[in-house]
């Protein structure tokens, strides 16, 4: 700083602020004299300073940085070696303002600092060095405005790599969440050049700089596969907010972040980073700059990270190339049970002394029931806004069903059902339907993505007909198998049942589907000329009768002492699914299915009665060893 840049801050004359620095100003203004001063105070401002330039070292280094934020770890490197080679630190913060960053290279000069790690504040900082190089101080430029020989972390080549990682792993739909800082412009930039080189269309929609809600809708609707992320807190909010939204990761999209090598708590599950070495780079700069200092002849190699994954946690391949799920559309409710000595006839009266309420409803039923058997399942229907909405979302995560299909219906009550239980396991039901009543057509064309990469789809008539009729169509327009359960309907229209693969009566739901025909054979006949494939007529304790083009069967059921028979056909429906999608032929499915419909009516409720797929298939080896693959 010298007596004309002085003069110019001021707006006075170099005649001025010599009077006023040799105490000559008695024909100066008092207001003139106090703007001089302090500009020559906070610029450190000495007469003929660039004339006094120190002979001796002083072991003091300068750090001129743009803003102290996320260079903990760097900063710590930088300290660490500057101490170990006998140099103290002088660290300086600029806050990102032209006027404060001269101010500090001034007071570095000032103290004859023998060099400077100097990070520039902006585009024209680069202007200030010439203070620098009067004073003939060596020094460093790092950070992203320092210019051509800037020296930086590798930013660009991570977000090249933590891009490659998704692509990889055959992601096409890649999003880009960043956080302003000093790495955001070449993260961005290395998010770019990856997908150029691996013939990706750049999106500019899928660049996101906070979590709003066109960042939910883009993973709502399958626009987004994966997600990367330039800093980890960042990474991080957006995991705990899907989280509250019942998504799964990396189930549904995959997430990876840069993660500093500093103490930030690792997640639970742990999330995917590429740790950045922050402090080695520290180490480097300080090294560099010593070297330059003390003139050394040693060759210094230019600054290299390992770029290594840290974990595979919340990284895996696309939704939509996993392994084929299963789609349920139907009721849930919760269901109330009351234990009665004999069921009641018409203008009788049954008392009962105890009750139970599990979370129910066929959708639900068949749902868990097919989670527990090793499925990735999700559920799509509606709930109330009460608590029994809360409880349902707790036991379905409980399981491992996704939940983001079910949809909250303000100022609506849950579906309830109440079954009367006898003692023989006979039972009687009589449903409320609440938010059931108002799933309509276009709630489920606003989950229509679900059926993505979908196996089977398992749909029950305890929701409006017509909500029936369009989950069929979905399910064939995305080549997904249908299994009907047709309850509580006494009409099917028929372009609904010419789009069911598989339907699945007990002899009474087939009376009121075939009212004209006599037997059962001639009934499951009819059925199959809508187009449907196989006709599979639940019997209770005789079992079940199988019709398809090619053959018909009666299938024995499995003895089992029965203790409530209320949820046997989704037991039996949720492990024919399971087992059709994991490879069993239709037979070999339909006696395995046999044994969890069994193993149903031998325990109260049906939710806690379902059994889960170790327990079926030990139990299944004993009984019938060839029937497992």
């Amino acid at each position: 700083m010298n007596i004309k840049e002085i003069a110019k801050l001021a707006g006075v004359s170099t005649s001025t602020v010599s009077k006023i620095m040799n105490q000559k100003d008695s024909s100066i203004s008092s207001e003139t004299r106090e703007r001089v001063l302090k500009i020559v105070k906070e610029y450190h401002y000495t007469p003929y300073a660039s004339a006094t330039v120190p002979t001796q070292k002083t072991w003091v280094l300068g750090i001129l940085l743009r803003s102290s934020i996320s260079f903990d770890s760097t900063l710590d490197g930088i300290i660490k070696t500057a101490q170990a080679n006998g140099y103290s630190t002088i660290i300086c913060n600029s806050c990102s303002s032209l006027e404060q960053e001269l101010k500090n290279i001034t007071a570095l000069c000032k103290n004859h600092v023998d060099g400077i790690i100097w990070e520039p504040a902006n585009e024209q900082s680069l202007s200030l060095s010439c203070h620098i190089q009067e004073k003939e101080i060596p020094f460093l430029t790092i950070g992203p405005f320092g210019g051509t020989n800037s020296l930086q972390l590798p930013y660009q080549a991570l977000g090249y790599q933590i891009t490659k990682e998704l692509i990889s792993r055959k992601h096409t739909h890649i999003a880009c969440l960043l956080t302003e800082g000093r790495r955001i412009h070449a993260f961005l930039a290395g998010y770019k050049e990856c997908l150029f080189d691996n013939y990706l269309k750049l999106d500019e929609s899928l660049i996101f700089h906070k979590l709003d809600e066109t960042l939910i809708y883009k993973i709502n609707t399958h626009q987004i596969s994966g997600i990367i992320s330039s800093h980890y807190l960042k990474a991080l909010e957006f995991y705990q907010l899907m989280n509250t939204l019942h998504y799964r990761i990396p189930e549904d999209f995959s997430l990876i972040s840069l993660k500093n090598d500093t103490l930030e708590a690792p997640t639970i599950p742990e999330l995917s980073t590429y740790t950045v070495s922050n402090t080695e780079f520290g180490t480097y700069l300080c090294q560099k700059l010593i070297s330059c200092i003390e003139k050394s002849s040693k060759h210094l190699p230019s600054f290299s990270q390992a770029f290594q994954l840290d974990n595979e946690s919340s990284i895996g391949m696309p939704f939509n190339l996993n392994t084929p799920k299963i789609v349920v559309v139907g009721s849930i409710n919760m269901d109330t049970y009351l234990h009665v000595s004999q069921l009641p006839d018409t203008g009788k009266t049954v008392s009962t002394s105890t009750s139970s309420v599990y979370p129910g409803g066929k959708g639900i039923n068949q749902a868990i029931g097919a989670s527990k058997l090793g499925q990735h399942v999700a559920l799509i229907g509606n709930v109330g806004s009460d608590l029994d909405s809360d409880n349902i979302y707790r036991a379905l995560q409980e399981y491992g069903v996704d939940t983001y299909g079910i949809k909250r219906c303000f100022h609506l009550d849950t579906g309830k059902a109440y079954i009367l239980v006898e003692s023989g396991g006979h039972s009687m039901i009589s449903i409320l339907a609440g938010a059931n009543n108002v799933f309509t057509p276009e709630d489920l064309r606003e989950k229509e993505h679900l059926f993505e990469n979908t196996g089977y789809c398992l749909i029950q008539s305890e929701i409006p007909v017509e909500t029936v009729q369009e989950a069929c169509k979905i399910a064939h327009k995305y080549q997904v198998k249908t299994i009907l359960k047709p309850s509580a309907c006494s009409y099917f229209p028929s372009e609904l049942l010419s789009n069911v693969d598989i339907i699945i009566p007990n002899e009474d739901e087939l009376n009121v589907l075939c009212p004209n025909k006599t037997s059962m054979e001639e009934r499951a006949k009819s059925l199959m000329e809508y187009g449907i494939k196989t006709v599979i007529i639940t019997l209770g304790e005789r079992g079940c009768y199988v019709k398809t083009k090619e053959w018909e069967e009666c299938f024995p059921a499995v003895p089992f002492i029965s203790v409530d028979s209320t949820g046997a056909s989704d037991a039996f429906i949720s492990a024919l699914a399971s087992y059709l999608l994991y490879g069993y032929t239709l037979k070999e499915a339909i006696k395995i299915a046999t044994y969890a419909a069994g193993f149903c009516i031998s325990r109260e409720g049906v939710v806690p009665s379902l059994i889960d797929r170790n327990s079926l298939e030990s139990y299944i080896r004993q009984k019938e060893v060839n029937l497992l693959h």
